[in-house]
């Protein structure tokens, strides 16, 4: 039996402002991880065991996966089957603008689900996968897109104030907020507990617990994040690495594939002008 080519796609679409990701003959896994947008994927091919937010699913072909920002998620293979993934990654202020545009109402959505087994919206995430691909006219891509939403919002999404799932605690809130703005500085444990009347083991404990990663996933996570961005604006990767706090070039490019999927070139080219169906594709 042939072995599946792994392959690697991303693509930045100007009119919808989205990503579109197609990740197919992986047998990689995934580490745990949360995103600052919303995704919207679903499994074309192969099985996959992913955790979420402490619950665990079995994954197979035809699967809606929904994640809102900060949904701290890892997936593994099961089986050993290489995985046919594709997904839109769409930014807060998108989804917000999106959101008020199908219901008129002003509101940051939260979804209440992350995983809808065999959903029809799986087909309905590959047409705007496939009009982004093709290059389709401004409006096939923009009725494929709120179509989806449309069906989404309705059925699996809520007001973030009406969300059931709590918050961190304002000390939390404090540490997570200190990272983020010293995420290029060498922080320390000490340093955070400074912040706090907790001692170290609690102070892990309760972090993990209430954010859903470790303290230094959470800074590793932020940095990956200002990373990204650099590497958007055409900051040079080795230059980015830096900006972003990471050690050395060799552990951020390491870190960044691991995480993302792609090595931080490979992400960089789908901002640039080149459309998918002409140099667009992820080299291999």
């Amino acid at each position: 039996m042939p072995i599946e080519q792994e392959q690697r796609h991303a693509y930045f679409d100007r009119d919808l402002r989205i990503e579109a990701y197609n990740l197919s003959g992986i047998v990689q896994k995934f580490p745990n991880y949360f995103h600052e947008f919303y995704v919207i994927g679903f499994v074309e091919g192969g099985k996959r065991h992913l955790w979420c937010k402490g619950k665990e699913y079995d994954l197979g072909a035809g699967d809606l996966i929904l994640f809102s920002p900060r949904d701290n998620h890892f997936c593994a293979p099961l089986g050993g089957e290489v995985l046919d993934y594709r997904a839109l990654n769409i930014q807060p202020e998108v989804m917000r603008a999106a959101a008020q545009e199908i219901t008129g109402t002003a509101f940051t959505p939260v979804f209440t689900r992350n995983v809808v087994f065999q959903s029809e919206l799986a087909q309905s995430v590959g047409e705007v996968y496939g009009a982004i691909l093709s290059q389709a006219p401004r409006l096939q891509k923009e009725e494929a897109f709120y179509f989806l939403l449309e069906q989404v919002l309705r059925d699996y999404a809520a007001p973030l104030d009406e969300s059931a799932t709590p918050g961190p605690d304002q000390t939390v809130q404090a540490l997570c907020a200190y990272m983020e703005q010293h995420f290029s500085e060498n922080v320390t444990l000490d340093e955070l507990l400074s912040m706090t009347s907790f001692g170290k083991s609690y102070l892990i404990r309760t972090f993990t617990r209430q954010v859903g990663v470790s303290p230094y996933r959470y800074l590793q996570t932020v940095r990956l994040e200002r990373a990204k961005r650099f590497l958007e604006q055409g900051v040079a990767p080795i230059d980015a690495a830096s900006m972003a706090g990471f050690s050395d070039q060799s552990h951020f490019t390491n870190f960044f594939k691991e995480f993302i999927g792609l090595t931080p070139k490979q992400y960089q080219r789908i901002f640039t002008d080149a459309p998918p169906g002409a140099d667009g594709q992820a080299p291999q």
